[in-house]
């Protein structure tokens, strides 16, 4: 078991981990401190990977870290489809937007939101589902697919690899699902590359907002604290990308380019009606 190094043998890794995710110098300097917290805090995208095969029995542990992860009313309503075949990774990074690090990948895992599994179990055992149509059930699997995920993003990284999240995979909906030969009910809640991190590529714990932006205590509130975590973030993370090779925006005008409207949305904006061509029927 990985236990908490105690305040008397406190070796100031976490202060200085803290301070690399927020880049504040009121970063939170925990008292309490370990391995895995180490690991979870230094987590960052990769998009370069050596041409390097997994370990062996890597998915399956993966797989495994996955499944221990909370799921609701233990209704397990999540898949995940692991594509190695390169013409399939090569079609999907199309659908995606042609970006490299899928077709670069030794591994690319499409999470996914799966109700097919309950509902042909009930019909197999005459059963009724009638719930399965639910917008509740729905939020159900995409709550789960994305906590296994994060589950397997902990795993794979403590094996010593590396991933990236691909919104992009909910482009294309309907199309993905074809490629995957997905079944009605079945939906494709993002995917994630995998592979060996290549250790030339500047690959940089991206800075977050500092906590009085997102911690709200009893009650939400906005306000000066609130947008002092804003704009600081937008600072630092012009350093980040200059640090990365990347345009030098600033963080609010990165988010906000996102939000400003479905034209930005990548045909994300028509995932309603996708789900209804993916068999969906949502109340």
């Amino acid at each position: 078991m990985n236990k908490p190094v105690s305040p008397e043998n406190f070796d100031a890794r976490g202060a200085a981990a803290t301070f690399e995710r927020y880049r504040r110098a009121d970063s939170p300097k925990p008292a309490i401190w370990n391995d895995t917290l180490d690991l979870i805090l230094a987590h960052r995208s990769h998009r370069n990977y050596l041409d390097q095969p997994l370990p062996p029995g890597a998915l399956e542990t993966i797989v495994a870290a996955a499944q221990s992860a909370s799921t609701s009313s233990n209704l397990q309503v999540w898949s995940v489809v692991a594509v190695e075949d390169e013409a399939r990774k090569t079609r999907l990074a199309d659908l995606a937007g042609g970006q490299k690090h899928i077709r670069d990948c030794k591994l690319l895992l499409i999470w996914l939101c799966d109700l097919a599994r309950l509902d042909a179990l009930a019909k197999d055992k005459g059963r009724d589902a009638a719930a399965l149509p639910y917008l509740e059930i729905f939020m159900t699997g995409v709550v789960d697919a994305a906590l296994a995920a994060q589950n397997a993003v902990v795993a794979l990284e403590a094996l010593g690899l590396g991933c990236c999240y691909i919104g992009a995979m909910r482009n294309k909906p309907e199309d993905v699902a074809k490629e995957l030969n997905l079944p009605p009910n079945v939906f494709a809640v993002f995917g994630m590359t995998v592979g060996v991190p290549d250790p030339a590529a500047n690959a940089g714990v991206k800075p977050r907002l500092g906590q009085a932006a997102v911690l709200h205590r009893e009650q939400y509130q906005w306000g000066d604290a609130q947008r002092e975590a804003v704009e600081t973030l937008d600072h630092v993370f012009k350093d980040f990308q200059k640090e990365q090779g990347l345009p030098e925006q600033g963080w609010i005008r990165q988010v906000l380019s996102r939000v400003r409207g479905p034209d930005a949305m990548s045909g994300r904006d028509r995932i309603r009606e996708a789900l209804k061509a993916l068999g969906f029927e949502l109340r």
